[in-house]
């Protein structure tokens, strides 16, 4: 929970940040305009100027340069919000949209109440650092994953198919099968996915040395079936803090797993999943639920909770898709109440519960 100063303060600042010029505008304590102006975006330029400035209320947005920002501004003495981007309705739906109305919404909003802007927690830069090296193992996947549809589709345009096999084991097992006209021009793009797949392994050793060294806490989340090292770090960096959440169930909606709503008298219709919070750690909760629904999953009270609800929902692709993202929803819950608590992992918890009953 994060806290911020009553009332109204002496000062508030707008900073609508931009990738080379950053906009400022300075409000007194009756909302009348002290200052506006334009900052180069860098560490010496804003220290130069916010420094000068008396303890001040800082309002700005969710992006590229909000982590840095927010840190080198805190240090300074100042109380720094900032605002969740995707919420500033106001801001985005203005038809005079600019960096100067921007800059001047923020610094009203967060004036009159800092809870209008969705305030977010900013990472720490040493979990910043390890939460890059997760994107940057996802983009290398990824890269992968399209040298991979880009061979299989070359080869089907010859009336040929390459057969069906792990990824790691794509380039060796498919140069083989590869047409002999092809082969000039596929070579390049296998050897690429072998030095890929090699590197997110490197990765994968890293992270695990990770969790096991610098985040030991993990390990209370792997001990649930189909949470590796890679979900487990993903999750305690991106919440950063057990006590973000009073309760475990707020992890839910924190991560996008929830319907989203649109009621407005007795209109309520049924709507899927939010999706707000970070897309990466939404699927690797996805894919681990996969796992635990899957042919190879451990029988837990998860695994059971789901079969149940894709048999209630009669079965069927939909009813797998609702009990999947039903599934990761009770494992962020899971993982979150496992982390706070420090408890070992009972599979078999609510069951035993109900037979006690």
């Amino acid at each position: 929970m994060m806290n911020y100063s009553k009332g109204i303060p002496e000062r508030t600042v707008g900073l609508d940040l931009g990738d080379k010029r950053s906009f400022v505008v300075v409000l007194d304590r009756d909302g009348e305009e002290v200052q506006r102006r334009s900052l180069k975006t860098g560490k010496r330029a804003f220290e130069r100027f916010f420094r000068r400035l008396p303890p001040s209320r800082v309002a700005l947005e969710t992006g590229t340069h909000a982590g840095w920002a927010s840190r080198l501004l805190s240090g300074l003495g100042h109380e720094v919000i900032v605002a969740n981007s995707r919420k500033l309705r106001l801001v985005y739906e203005n038809k005079r949209k600019s960096d100067q109305v921007d800059a001047e919404y923020l610094a009203r909003l967060a004036r009159v109440d800092p809870k209008l802007l969705h305030p977010v927690q900013v990472r720490g830069p040493g979990a910043q650092a390890d939460w890059t090296l997760l994107e940057a193992r996802k983009q290398l996947v990824e890269a992968r994953t399209d040298l991979i549809n880009h061979c299989r589709g070359a080869v089907k345009k010859t009336g040929r198919r390459l057969s069906g096999c792990s990824t790691p084991a794509f380039s060796r097992r498919a140069w083989p099968e590869v047409p002999e006209p092809l082969r000039e021009a596929l070579r390049p793009v296998l050897e690429t996915i072998s030095d890929l797949s090699r590197r997110i392994r490197e990765m994968d050793r890293l992270i695990e040395v990770k969790c096991e060294q610098e985040y030991p806490h993990t390990g209370v989340l792997r001990q649930i079936g189909g949470v590796g090292a890679l979900t487990a770090l993903a999750f305690v960096l991106r919440l950063e803090r057990a006590e973000r959440f009073a309760k475990s169930r707020q992890a839910g909606p924190f991560l996008g797993l929830i319907p989203g709503r649109d009621q407005s008298g007795d209109w309520d219709p049924g709507l899927p999943i939010s999706k707000q919070g970070d897309r990466m750690m939404r699927c690797l909760l996805v894919t681990s639920a996969h796992y635990i629904l899957g042919p190879f999953g451990p029988d837990c009270d998860l695994r059971r909770k789901g079969l149940g609800l894709i048999e209630r929902k009669g079965g069927g692709k939909n009813a797998k898709k609702v009990a999947v993202v039903a599934t990761a929803r009770k494992l962020a819950v899971l993982m979150h109440h496992l982390w706070a608590t420090g408890e070992e992992y009972d599979p078999f918890y609510n069951a035993g519960l109900q037979q006690a009953a």
